[in-house]
């Protein structure tokens, strides 16, 4: 396992600082930090237009194919850009689940066509995708989807609600798992994986407040809307395989960068506990430690995983742990930055109280941890499968 860089690597880093640390210093400098969970609504424009010109000078989809458009960078160096990217507190992007869900599983399973049709409008930040997996009955049980399409001449047309689907009010285009089979398909057979164009009649994007008052999550309806029957991903019938290999995709090189947004947010929580005394406390200086050496052991198990994959495996279980990892770290501070705040912390504005009201949803989305859990102990341990309910 080797969890050190390259000169090269340590060359490239020195160049996404210079060009990053350009932009924000100028004509960029007014969007730092802006956008993120619970944040999504921030200068959205400007953010895309950021991430047009992030894609004009060669800066998105640095791992695809340069085939597709991509610089086919290495691992390491996809990892360094995210942390760099985080280190300079740049703007949230707008277009990643295009780019790091929608455009991996083009390449992975979809056609020719398909490639050529959908991956240049990712790449060049024209077309922003959302994920349609999630249903009021089906959100860690994927295979529990009910969302149906039915093939009508040359178009799917597509019946069913989907739920906490990130960014759909912003978004040109949706992935969509839904039922294609007979009621006889066993529960992960029938299903296929659409790409449906979400500014059509048949479509209603009905945004969710959160508890942050922001509204990045939507409910989105589909009542007859259509799209082309050659915008299928995979086999009819066959979306199990490919919705499982995106959500593999999903827990890729971006939390590097993600791990160093939670540096800063715990670095921010120490200072606060210093200024309001709650430092003095025993009990809060250990739960600041624990936070601290749970960042070191999320970065070395990430760094662990890469080292694995730099080297051809597949991606596995170890995603999971990814998740449970980063998602209950994270509730944790969120709940650490109320404690030192003590009352003063319920108040509007109060300093990292989004962290705790947002991080409520960490445990759940992408896969909830009971769910992150089992796939551990039965995938990676071994163990028995948990009894069926029934």
């Amino acid at each position: 396992m080797d969890l050190s860089f390259s000169a090269a690597d340590e060359d490239f880093r020195a160049e996404v600082r210079d060009y990053l640390e350009g932009l924000l210093a100028a004509e960029y400098a007014g969007l730092r930090g802006l956008g993120g969970s619970g944040s999504e609504h921030e200068a959205f424009d400007e953010r895309l237009e950021w991430e047009r010109r992030l894609a004009s000078d060669g800066w998105t989809c640095l791992g695809w194919p340069e085939e597709h458009g991509g610089r086919d960078l290495p691992l390491t160096q996809q990892v360094i850009f995210h942390e760099e990217y985080a280190r300079a507190d740049a703007p949230a992007r707008v277009g990643l689940i295009g780019e790091g869900l929608l455009g991996p599983t083009v390449m992975a399973w979809g056609t020719v066509e398909q490639q050529q049709r959908f991956l240049p409008p990712i790449r060049r930040a024209e077309e922003l995708w959302c994920q349609g997996y999630s249903e009021p009955d089906a959100g860690s049980d994927l295979a529990n989807v009910k969302t149906r399409a039915e093939l009508n001449g040359d178009s799917w047309v597509i019946h069913g609600q989907k739920v906490w689907t990130s960014l759909a009010a912003w978004a040109d285009w949706c992935f969509v798992v839904c039922r294609t089979g007979g009621p006889e398909s066993p529960r992960h057979k029938g299903i296929s994986y659409l790409l449906v164009p979400m500014r059509q009649r048949g479509i209603e994007i009905r945004p969710i407040v959160q508890m942050t008052g922001t509204s990045e999550f939507s409910e989105v309806f589909f009542d007859g809307a259509r799209t082309d029957a050659a915008n299928i991903v995979g086999e009819v019938n066959e979306g199990w395989r490919v919705a499982m290999g995106t959500l593999a995709f999903e827990r890729g090189t971006f939390t590097f960068g993600q791990q160093i947004g939670f540096e800063r947010e715990l670095r921010q929580l120490t200072d606060l506990a210093r200024q309001t005394g709650a430092s003095s406390d025993a009990v809060v200086r250990q739960r600041l430690v624990s936070a601290w050496a749970g960042l070191r052991v999320m970065r070395f198990h990430g760094l662990r995983v890469l080292s694995s994959l730099a080297g051809g495996a597949e991606p596995g279980p170890e995603a999971s742990i990814t998740k449970l990892l980063w998602s209950e770290w994270h509730r944790r501070l969120g709940e650490l930055a109320l404690d030192v705040q003590g009352p003063a912390g319920v108040l509007d504005e109060a300093p990292l109280q989004r962290v705790f009201l947002f991080s409520r949803a960490d445990t759940i989305y992408a896969g909830s941890s009971e769910i992150q859990r089992n796939l551990v102990g039965e995938r990676a341990l071994g163990l028995p499968r948990e009894p069926s309910p029934s």
